[in-house]
């Protein structure tokens, strides 16, 4: 299984995934705002798995940066909501503040009020 296959698994393994880098300032925080809402993501920190280059790489390319990523750069975290692709930290931000992260999360089950 390449990368992004191990990817595209994993995002659907459950309602809210985070890949993540684990001293990543961005993504504890997004980590931080889904733990307020009262979700219970499922993290992957890249720096922890022997693969995780490869699939922070895999990640750019999704996010259209031509898989040219570094280790805490922009290319996480990245968020998957129902299986599907949110984005990175400035999409994520910009789903909560203009009112549609909510709906997204409940849509996935991972928000039931």
């Amino acid at each position: 299984m390449d990368a992004l296959e191990r990817v595209e698994r994993l995002a659907g393994e459950s309602a809210v995934v985070i890949f993540s880098v684990s001293t990543c300032c961005m993504c504890h925080a997004v980590k931080r705002l889904f733990c307020g809402m009262g979700v219970s993501p499922m993290v992957v920190e890249l720096d922890e798995d022997p693969r995780g280059g490869e699939m922070e790489r895999a990640l750019a390319r999704l996010l259209g940066g031509g898989g040219v990523a570094v280790a805490g750069s922009a290319a996480v975290p990245v968020v998957f909501i129902g299986g599907k692709l949110v984005g990175a930290m400035d999409r994520v931000m910009a789903a909560h503040i203009n009112g549609t992260l909510v709906p997204l999360l409940k849509d996935a089950g991972a928000l039931w009020l």
